[in-house]
């Protein structure tokens, strides 16, 4: 069964949060309506989810006698809901922060925490460095952020969290959704939080523009099942709880639509030849949503797969949903 987050989105309700003109707008002027949730799966880890309306990305919260890690940190607008949550499940400040990847439904409360003395920001050098060097991607472009924004601690390949009686496990999935994304396996727990690598029952969201590509979020994806088992649950960037067989699904789906376009191309089709031709209409009514729609996902793999993604991108954005 669809989570109200995917029926909402399948039925454009928010639309205007996910487009690239009025994300901050839209979504400020329904915040008061927006809450948080959370789902215990294990003794001391906690999934965090919006309802009512778009709150972000999907969070995880640890709690334990080593601490509090927070992974992604929705946006400036839910800071005070979040807060709440925190100190529900908590009762004490964030040690350390996770930040999946750097768009702004993900990292938008960077400032506030990297301000507190008792938090640490960690993400990936690409992740890092992009944020240092330009900032974060907005629905006005991106935006330079404050030093306290900033990662603090970062790794280029894996990196291990022993705390809370869990082995937590940080690993870089290269040209993904981004070029600097991570996904945060807790080893023990057998949960693992995706970040964007994972829209469940939506189409992606591949972010050609900074440093994602078909083929590394297909890569990514595999790479997560093969930390996986059939008992696994996965916490996707956005959507509900996953399984293994749910993560299969959308593979398939990927690849399958990959085939489809690449055959196009390699007939010589152009951009407008293929969008007119509509080769993922059987598609659209499972997967498509106001933000990534089968148009979208078609213009997306066909630029990429032709070597057009990296010129010029194909979407003004801050991952905003």
């Amino acid at each position: 069964m669809k989570s109200r987050f995917v029926r909402f989105m399948k039925k454009g309700i928010f639309l205007s949060s996910f487009t690239a003109t009025a994300l901050f707008g839209s979504i400020n002027n329904a915040s008061a309506e927006i809450t948080f949730k959370h789902t215990q799966l294990a003794d001391n880890l906690y999934m965090i989810e919006g309802q009512g309306g778009f709150a972000g990305g999907n969070l995880a919260l640890s709690v334990g006698s080593d601490g509090v890690i927070m992974i992604d940190n929705s946006m400036p607008n839910m800071l005070k809901k979040l807060n709440d949550q925190i100190k529900t499940l908590a009762g004490k400040p964030v040690d350390f922060l996770i930040n999946t990847h750097i768009h702004g439904d993900h990292t938008g409360n960077n400032n506030y925490f990297g301000s507190q003395k008792d938090t640490r920001i960690i993400a990936h050098d690409k992740a890092y460095n992009f944020m240092k060097s330009q900032g974060v991607p907005t629905s006005n472009g991106v935006i330079k952020v404050e030093p306290s924004a900033l990662p603090v601690i970062t790794y280029n390949n894996e990196m291990s969290l022993r705390l809370n009686d869990a082995t937590i496990q940080l690993i870089h999935v290269a040209q993904a959704h981004t070029d600097g994304d991570t996904i945060v396996v807790f080893k023990e727990q057998n949960i693992i939080h995706a970040g964007d690598i994972f829209f469940n029952g939506m189409f992606p969201f591949i972010d050609l523009a900074h440093g994602g590509s078909v083929d590394g979020y297909i890569n990514a994806q595999k790479r997560i099942l093969s930390l996986a088992d059939d008992n696994t649950r996965i916490i996707p960037g956005h959507g509900p709880i996953a399984t293994t067989k749910t993560l299969r699904n959308t593979i398939s789906m990927i690849e399958d639509s990959k085939q489809r376009i690449q055959a196009m191309i390699n007939k010589g089709l152009s951009q407008k030849d293929v969008l007119q031709a509509n080769p993922l209409a059987d598609l659209h009514k499972k997967w498509n949503w106001s933000f990534i729609t089968t148009e979208k996902m078609t213009q997306t793999l066909y630029r990429d797969l032709s070597k057009q993604g990296r010129e010029k991108p194909a979407l003004k954005i801050e991952h905003k949903h």
